[in-house]
């Protein structure tokens, strides 16, 4: 399975100091230490996961070598040992491939520089609930390393030049010999380069690369939900040693509404009515996403009462059909009254309780039932 970014881990941006890594990893590590979820075994994976981030990232040489190679430049198995073991070789040379993929992370055979493909990077996109019902364009501003103008990509001062790894003879790659095997490995001093870089750019710090920002058209399809992911290809973090660049995935969160809730394709909202109108009936004025739209409210309608309009909903981003509209309609109690509308209410009150099962059925049928069951 692949590694997660040890930025996304941590929830950070790529540039975060030392200060929001301590305070990234301690919320992490809080929610998910061991002692507080004793009997989960994903907490625990993800309280390691995070541990290991926060490790890399404090140190400023596995920073700098995971911001140049990604997982390549800090995993234990890519480096270490000596220089080469020359016992075996004709069985390494024949197995080196396999070896290679299993201990070097995808080097192969003698003289070959280890070649990584990028990072995959994630960039969360906020956009409003229309914007997901009707599609639309984002610019988005996303961190990427380019070559450096001052070395050109060389990492080197300039007036110098790199120079061939004297540990690997420029492979790449050295033979480690573990019993009875000659096994390759990535060059413990070239991260797999194959060369060196005495006098580093000051620009760069050897990398070759530097930060920047960089802007990305994004397409929002109509429809899109809450969570899913756009996949740019080619957008993430660069590859190493002429390896492909990672992709970008743009996660959609919407933001919450004042008047509707989404449901899957389906909208619902709640739209107060007076008495009056739900004794009586009447139209009424609803807002949906195309414009207002009017429904007719029976007379004697409840409180809760659910009303459908279909295909006002938002249409599903791969079929293309419509959802609905939930109207959820409120009786809204009248409030500040004057003396001769409380007037009033009192005289169609003593009306109604002199013929409750037939003016207020659900009433006179809720106390029937607390009597039965007092008298049970």
């Amino acid at each position: 399975m692949a590694k997660r970014d040890l930025y996304e881990i941590l929830g950070v941006n790529r540039d975060a100091s030392e200060d929001e890594l301590k305070k990234a990893y301690r919320k992490l590590a809080m929610k998910y230490h061991p002692d507080r979820n004793p009997d989960s075994k994903d907490a625990e994976d993800k309280f390691k996961e995070a541990k290991e981030a926060y490790e890399i990232l404090t140190d400023a040489n596995k920073r700098a070598a995971y911001d140049r190679y990604g997982h390549a430049g800090v995993d234990p198995s890519m480096g270490g040992g000596g220089g080469g073991g020359q016992g075996f070789d004709g069985f390494a040379d024949a197995f080196g491939d396999i070896f290679g993929d299993i201990f070097g992370g995808g080097g192969g055979g003698r003289g070959r520089s280890n070649v990584y493909r990028g990072a995959d990077l994630r960039y969360n996109l906020e956009i409003t609930l229309e914007e997901a019902a009707r599609g639309a364009e984002k610019t988005i501003r996303i961190p990427a390393l380019e070559e450096c103008d001052t070395c050109h990509g060389s990492g080197a001062k300039p007036g110098t030049q790199p120079k061939t790894c004297p540990t690997c003879g420029g492979a790449g790659q050295v033979r480690i010999q573990q019993g009875f095997f000659s096994i390759q490995q990535t060059c413990p001093k070239c991260h797999g380069s194959g060369r060196i870089i005495p006098e580093p750019c000051p620009s760069c710090g050897g990398a070759g690369r530097v930060k920047r920002q960089k802007t990305l058209e994004v397409k929002i399809p109509a429809g899109i939900d809450d969570g899913m992911r756009l996949r740019h290809g080619g957008h993430g973090e660069p590859g190493v040693n002429g390896g492909p660049a990672g992709d970008l995935y743009v996660e959609i969160h919407i933001k919450q509404h004042p008047v509707f809730q989404r449901d899957g394709d389906d909208l619902h909202c709640e739209m107060p009515i007076s008495f009056t109108t739900a004794a009586l009936g009447g139209e009424i004025e609803i807002p949906t996403l195309d414009g207002a739209a009017n429904i007719r409210i029976p007379a004697e309608t409840q409180s809760a009462k659910v009303f459908r309009l279909r295909g006002k909903g938002i249409r599903n981003v791969r079929s293309h059909a419509p959802g609905d509209l939930m109207v959820h309609v409120i009786v809204e109690t009248p409030v500040k009254l004057t003396e001769r509308q409380k007037e009033l209410l009192r005289e169609f009150d003593e009306i109604a309780s002199s013929n409750a099962e037939r003016h207020n059925p659900k009433a006179k049928s809720w106390m029937d039932k607390v009597k039965d069951f007092f008298s049970a």
